[in-house]
């Protein structure tokens, strides 16, 4: 046995060990019953793998549906048996017997094809149907009478399979072998010399069979022939062979065919019993009967063509006769294929998940289509269904790759069920079908995207720190980290409003980050204020919210925010000082402290009436601001105290204190009024001014009108100024008179000189640097209302020392030649008319100052804006009537309006 193991290992054979031409097969041969450990073939050597590279790209095999018993040596990535091979267990009567093998290599993975042929060895015996074999025979048989005997059957193949059969020495009988087809040798016995049942009643004989294995293996059948009496005519069949087909379905009972044998004999020697003997293969037995008295051959089981295509059996008739005799034919049953196998799919490697930007080609899983039918019944037609971005592609007979031809986009389609079919050509189609489920797994390629691009946030101001304004919310439709999104406020925001996002109110850089004022969370993209707001600091705050996600790498996305700071009713009215008072010609200072004082109670203002003045006269006018916009800083002024009829009378949104009537010496030497300066804000603040108007002689007037006009550096007037007395301004009239009548002459000469040096003095609008004293001048316009509502704010946003500077041009029509002072004058209420007697001093004065503007704003100028730019020299109030310098803030760096109302005005630009 030793021997023979040896001899079967040298005998294994490397069919095929380079690629063949149908894609890429190997092919080995090894014997069945091979030992395990017995190497078949060199296998990682034959796919061209470098030593170790088996093992490290996990080389392994694939068997679907059977056991292989065969394995990959890990280490030296050999092909070896791993447990029995019993090629009649494997394969049956099939030749060859070859297991089709698929073979796994990873990193790049790859399928390889590998057949291997198990080759048979004679291990099996001969078998005959029976250890012992019962004959009769006539004695009266005459010599060259057959009697066909049951052959032995071989589970080997090939010459393992070849038998041949000798008997034992015999003078009655021999042995004759009959070749039925190319596969079988069916022995009969022949008699050779005529019985005597008297002289050996009954014949022993053994009968061998021998196969064509090396060594050859053999079996024995007893022969037990006994010597009848003479009924010497023996059954006869009408055809020695029948030959029938019958479609595997055949239900069981199905009539097979009937055979038919006659006897020459009378009597009982005629009658004719049927029986079957003789089965090829020997699970026949089980699949026919017959009818021992009609001959009727009946199915029993089921065909199955797949299992056995072809049944041989014998038909015995044999006659009642004594001794009996009987008659033999041949019965061949072809088994006809019918489409009963549906084909039937292995997935035999899945690589899931598939990443969404896996490139086209990508292999997702390996499959194995089969179907155990034959010819059209067996060809398999493979699909993916429903449409999807896989496919197949056919790689061998039988096996399929799964791979990508389309994009894949997880937020589109996250999870793919993949239906591979199969159906066969068979009429009609049989199909089968196995499902995949193809997850696809996310990669970081979406940024997050806001609802919106700009978002529009409205606040009201003094809203509490902390209070929520906004929500936002931006949209990542990867998934895990690759769809978390965090928020935060980008520093590039821009504040429009007040000294806080642009200049300070000192005139430095006060530029503040968005984040100074807004937060946003990281995580629910909540807009939260982090300190109160306050519309007259800042009006709108524009800044950028950037949501992040956290994949590798991280994308992002921005959204614009407009925050509008809605005003609230949180200032009351501020009363301005009084025209030509030391707080007006205090500039930048008078400003601050106005408006620092909103809402308090201001001092007794003074103002100078001429008794006799006719309705209508203005007297005075109240000036004030207020720091809200829109209705909020609309004043109104009304007249407290005295209540009733009284001499004077309030302009409701002028200011302008008048008379209301032609004044006498009944009203008194003085008249306290009480103002109330109210704003249409909900609910109204106001602010009350005292006015005290002293009542005089006419000269007397004139000459306190002019006093206060030349003494703008002087102290202002606290509460209790001194009072002008009656007697004392009736004793100095001539001599101011002829004063007046000096300084009238003066100023005219003046005036001319002026005018005559502004014909050739060169113009300038713009400033454009460090130069010489330069006049940049704006037109009058109406009340403060109207200015307010067309003020306006500069931002700086990147907090440079920048000197930009925006003026308005309110287009208002020009002022009128000059007729009237009242109409040209910066402060008309500052001046009371005077008598008749002194009209020329008004229209000199009213000459100069039309000249003066004429020279400062030269022609064609009314109305027009002038923008003073990229000016580094300090910048310097002059010339301004009262209320100016609280509009005003003049730094060493520029100059910023903060309420604008337009008078005639000088700045001065000083290197």
């Amino acid at each position: 046995m030793g021997e023979r193991c040896c001899a079967a290992v040298v005998r294994v054979l490397v069919l095929q060990a380079a690629w063949a031409l149908s894609g890429g097969q190997v092919r080995y041969s090894v014997p069945e019953e091979a030992k395990a450990g017995t190497v078949v073939g060199r296998l990682a050597q034959d796919l061209g793998l470098e030593a170790g590279e088996a093992e490290a790209r996990r080389l392994r095999l694939v068997a679907p549906g059977r056991r292989a018993s065969v394995e990959v040596s890990g280490a030296s990535g050999a092909l070896v048996v791993s447990s029995r091979l019993d090629r009649e267990e494997l394969c049956g009567k099939s030749a060859p017997c070859a297991l089709r093998l698929e073979v796994l290599l990873e990193r790049p993975l790859r399928v390889f094809h590998v057949q291997l042929e198990v080759t048979d060895i004679n291990d099996n015996a001969p078998v005959f149907p029976a250890a012992r074999k019962n004959l009769s025979l006539s004695e009266n048989s005459p010599p060259g009478f057959r009697f066909p005997l049951e052959g032995a059957s071989d589970a080997d193949i090939g010459a393992n399979a070849q038998l041949t059969y000798t008997l034992s020495p015999s003078e009655h009988f021999s042995l004759d072998l009959q070749k039925s087809n190319e596969r079988n040798i069916e022995p009969e016995l022949v008699l050779t010399k005529s019985l005597d049942r008297e002289m050996i009643p009954v014949h022993r004989l053994v009968l061998t069979a021998t196969d064509g294995g090396r060594p050859s293996l053999t079996g024995t059948m007893e022969l037990v022939i006994s010597v009848d009496d003479a009924n010497d005519n023996a059954p006869q069949f009408n055809q020695s062979v029948y030959k029938v087909q019958l479609l595997e379905s055949a239900e069981v009972g199905t009539l097979v065919t009937r055979v038919n044998a006659t006897d020459a004999d009378e009597g009982l020697n005629s009658e004719v019993t049927y029986t079957v003997t003789n089965f090829i293969p020997p699970s026949g037995r089980d699949v026919i009967s017959v009818n021992p008295n009609t001959g009727e051959i009946l199915l029993t089981a089921a065909l199955d063509f797949e299992e056995v295509s072809v049944f041989d059996f014998r038909i015995e008739a044999k006659d009642k006769g004594t001794p009996p005799l009987s008659g033999h034919c041949k019965v061949v049953l072809e088994v006809v294929d019918v489409n009963d196998n549906a084909p039937e799919v292995w997935v035999t490697s899945l690589s899931v998940p598939v990443p969404e930007d896996a490139s086209l080609g990508t292999v997702v899983a390996l499959l194995s289509v089969s179907d155990r039918d034959s010819g059209e019944n067996g060809r398999v037609r493979c699909w993916v269904w429903p449409a999807s971005p896989f496919g197949l592609e056919a790689t061998f007979a039988g096996s399929y790759s799964l791979v990508l031809r389309e994009a894949l986009d997880r937020e589109r389609v996250s999870e793919y069920e993949v239906e591979v079919r199969a159906e066969d050509g068979g009429a009609p189609a049989l199909r089968a079908s196995r499902g995949l489920r193809v997850p696809v797994s996310d990669v970081n390629d979406n940024a997050p995207l806001f609802a919106q691009a700009v978002y529009t946030v409205l606040a009201r101001e003094n809203n509490a720190a902390g209070a929520e304004l906004a929500r936002l919310w931006a949209r990542d439709p990867d998934e895990a980290a690759n769809g978390r999104v965090s928020y935060s406020v980008w520093d590039g925001g821009v504040g429009v409003g007040g000294g806080a996002a642009g200049f300070s109110s000192s005139g430095g850089s006060g530029w503040r980050p968005a984040s100074s004022y807004v937060s946003v969370d990281a995580e629910s993209g909540r807009l939260w204020a982090l300190q109160p707001l306050d519309y007259e600091e800042l009006q709108v705050l524009q800044f950028e919210v950037r949501a992040v996600d956290a994949g590798e790498p991280p994308l992002s996305g921005n959204a614009t925010v407009q925050l509008f700071v809605l005003d609230e009713n949180d200032n009351a009215p501020a009363l301005l000082p009084p025209a030509g008072s030391a707080a007006e010609a205090s500039g930048v200072a008078a400003a601050e402290t106005a408006l620092a004082g909103a809402g308090s109670e201001s001092g007794t203002l003074w103002a100078w009436a001429a008794w006799g003045a006719p309705a209508g006269q203005v007297v005075a006018k109240i000036r004030a601001v207020d720091a809200d916009s829109g209705y909020n800083a609309w004043l109104r002024y009304e007249l407290w105290e005295p209540r009733g009829k009284g001499p004077f009378r309030v302009g409701l949104y002028s200011g302008e204190v008048s008379t209301a009537r032609a004044l006498d010496e009944a009203d008194g030497p003085r008249q306290r009024l009480l103002i109330v300066v109210r704003d249409h804000g909900e609910p109204a603040r106001s602010a009350t001014a005292t006015l005290s108007v002293s009542l005089l002689e006419a000269a007397e007037a004139a000459l306190a009108a002019g006093s206060s006009s030349s003494s703008l550096s002087a102290v202002s007037r606290s509460a209790a100024g001194v009072e002008l007395g009656a007697g004392a301004a009736s004793a100095a009239t001539n001599v101011w008179l002829v004063v007046a009548i000096c300084a009238v002459s003066s100023l005219f000469l003046l005036a001319v000189v002026l005018y005559g040096a502004s014909r050739w003095a060169p113009r300038a609008a713009v400033l454009s640097g460090p130069g010489p004293t330069t006049l940049v001048c704006a037109s009058e316009v109406g009340s403060w209302s109207y200015s307010q509502r067309h003020s306006r704010s500069l931002c700086v946003a990147d907090g440079a020392a920048k000197s930009d500077l925006m003026v308005f041009s309110p287009n208002f029509p020009p002022p009128p030649p000059a007729p009237a002072a009242k109409d040209t004058q910066p402060e008309p209420s500052a001046l009371l008319d005077t008598v008749s007697g002194i009209a020329l001093l008004n229209l000199a004065y009213s000459l100069f100052l039309q000249l003066l503007w004429l020279n400062c704003c030269g022609q064609g100028a009314v109305g027009a804006s002038r923008v003073l730019k990229k000016s580094k020299a300090p910048l310097h109030l002059s010339q301004c009537p009262a209320g100016i310098p609280e509009l005003l803030m003049v730094g060493g760096e520029g100059l910023l309006v903060k309420k604008v109302e337009l008078y005639p005005c000088a700045v001065m630009v000083r290197s």
